[in-house]
């Protein structure tokens, strides 16, 4: 193993995503099991992420999963990728960060996005427009604000005031500059798009304010990674998500995982779908590891959120066995 490579965390979002024939309650059941097995394989974080009214993903409330996987494991971090401050009040998700952190005292991060819903019917339900991840500057100093008791309303946020949570900015978009004014660890994927990617990490470094959350800039770069006994094996791990995000750009709704035995595409559809398994890093562990060291090097990145999401979940599971191997020598 590299020292590049031994230098770096290792951490896992799961987007809870739902299987064709299976139910939403055994996703979230899946998502608490598979955080116990990365736990015991020395992972870093385990994130979890909010989606509203989406068919293939369970996971809406981020909060209270966070909680029932912190109380199922010991010591991972535990956090959110991420709750979505437009859709929410500050002084809100304050209290359930503060509940948390009190809970389960110095193993909660709050991973934050700018991101308003999926559809126009999302956003109508939940009261909000496209135009409200415009002020996601504004509504993240609100939330820090009332960590640190500064809020003008002279309202306090209890449990949350004077505990520390790490923040953590999600940058799509504008995020990056956000983040970078803010003084906050910022999350940038995806791995498919390295010259995007590398714009918005050497911006949010060339930027960076020093801040009471962080003293210098802290880079996670996040994306798909799968490993197996051999490259065909883990190509064949991104089929299932390729395939839903192809479904998703043709017809408007994102689906449950599918097997890959069952799949069927138009041609449009595979279109999508080629385009959905281009810039992944998939392999065998000595090629996983060769490209996680030209990641590493180009983007100096501090650590790496693994977002692999498939249908077979002892496969997914082995797949981050092999990846622990490589990163934990």
């Amino acid at each position: 193993m590299s020292s590049l490579i031994a230098a770096t965390r290792f951490s896992v979002l799961d987007r809870s995503r739902t299987r064709e024939g299976g139910t939403n309650a055994q996703a979230l059941q899946d998502t608490v099991r598979l955080a116990r097995e990365l736990e015991g394989l020395g992972y870093h974080r385990f994130w979890v992420s909010e989606h509203h009214g989406v068919p293939g993903v369970a996971g809406s409330a981020p909060t209270v999963l966070a909680a029932a996987v912190a109380s199922a494991t010991g010591s991972i971090r535990v956090g959110t990728g991420g709750v979505m401050l437009p859709n929410h009040q500050p002084l809100v998700v304050a209290e359930q960060f503060g509940v948390l952190e009190s809970l389960f005292p110095g193993r909660i991060d709050m991973g934050l996005g700018r991101s308003v819903g999926f559809t126009d019917g999302v956003r109508k339900a939940l009261g909000r427009g496209k135009d409200d991840a415009d002020d996601f500057a504004v509504q993240l100093q609100e939330l820090l604000g009332w960590f640190r008791g500064t809020s003008p309303t002279g309202v306090r946020a209890r449990p949350a005031e004077g505990l520390t949570v790490p923040p953590f900015v999600l940058a799509m978009g504008e995020g990056a500059g956000i983040a970078a004014r803010a003084g906050l660890p910022m999350v940038i994927g995806d791995l498919r798009n390295r010259e995007k990617m590398q714009r918005g990490i050497d911006h949010y470094r060339a930027h960076f304010r020093p801040s009471p959350w962080a003293r210098e800039p802290y880079v996670v770069v996040s994306g798909t990674i799968a490993v197996a006994a051999t490259e065909e094996e883990a190509r064949r791990l991104l089929i299932p998500e390729a395939w839903s995000m192809a479904y998703s750009r043709t017809h408007g709704t994102f689906p449950p995982l599918p097997p890959v035995e069952s799949l069927t595409m138009t041609a449009k559809e595979r279109g999508f779908y080629e385009s959905g398994l281009a810039g992944h890093i998939a392999g065998t562990e000595d090629q996983v590891a060769h490209e996680l060291e030209t990641v590493l090097k180009e983007t100096g990145a501090q650590e790496v959120l693994v977002t692999t999401s498939t249908y077979d979940r002892a496969a997914l599971l082995d797949s981050y066995r092999r990846l622990a191997s490589i990163t934990s020598g």
